[in-house]
C-alpha cells in the first residue's frame, strides 16, 4: 500500500467523520470551526487593523471626556456659575470616562483625577446649600 493510498482512504476517513459530526446532535461542529479558523486566517490584518481602529476611537472618547471634565472644572476654579443639570452632564461625562479608565488601566488617568474629585466636591456643596445657578424665566420662555 503506498502513501497516496493511505490518505486517500484516511482522507475519505477523515472527510466522513467530520460530516457525520457536524449532523449529530452534538455540540461539536467541526465544519463550522475549519470554516472560522479559514476566515480568521484570511482576514487576520483586517481584523487587526480594525481592533486598532476601535481602540483608536475608544480612547479619543475618553479623551473628549476628559477635555470636557476638565474644562467644567475650570469654570467652577474661575467662579463660572452652573445650573444643576449642568451638573448632572458633568457627572455622566465622569461616569464614563471612570468607567473607560476601570477598563483600560494602561490609560493615563492622573490628569483628571483631582478635577473630578473638585467637581463632585463643589456639586455636594451646592446641593447642601440650593445655589445653583437658576435658568432665568426668560431663558425659559425662549425655550418653550
Amino acid at each position: 500500500m503506498s502513501i497516496q493510498d493511505i490518505f486517500i482512504s484516511g482522507g475519505g476517513l477523515l472527510l466522513a467523520l467530520m460530516s457525520l459530526v457536524q449532523i449529530a446532535p452534538v455540540k461539536v461542529y467541526p465544519w463550522s470551526w475549519l470554516a472560522r479558523a479559514i476566515g480568521r486566517a484570511i482576514n487576520a490584518e483586517v481584523i487587526k487593523k480594525l481592533d486598532a481602529h476601535i481602540t483608536m476611537d475608544d480612547r479619543r472618547t475618553a479623551d473628549g471626556h476628559r477635555a470636557r471634565i476638565l474644562h467644567f472644572n475650570n469654570e467652577l476654579l474661575r467662579d463660572i456659575g452652573h445650573t444643576q443639570e449642568e451638573f448632572f452632564e458633568v457627572l455622566a461625562e465622569i461616569d464614563a470616562y471612570e468607567e473607560y479608565c476601570r477598563e483600560h488601566p494602561e490609560y493615563p488617568n492622573n490628569r483628571a483625577v483631582l478635577a473630578i474629585e473638585n467637581i463632585r466636591e463643589v456639586y455636594k456643596e451646592r446641593l447642601k446649600k440650593r445655589d445653583f445657578l437658576q435658568v432665568s424665566s426668560a431663558a425659559r420662555r425662549d425655550e418653550e
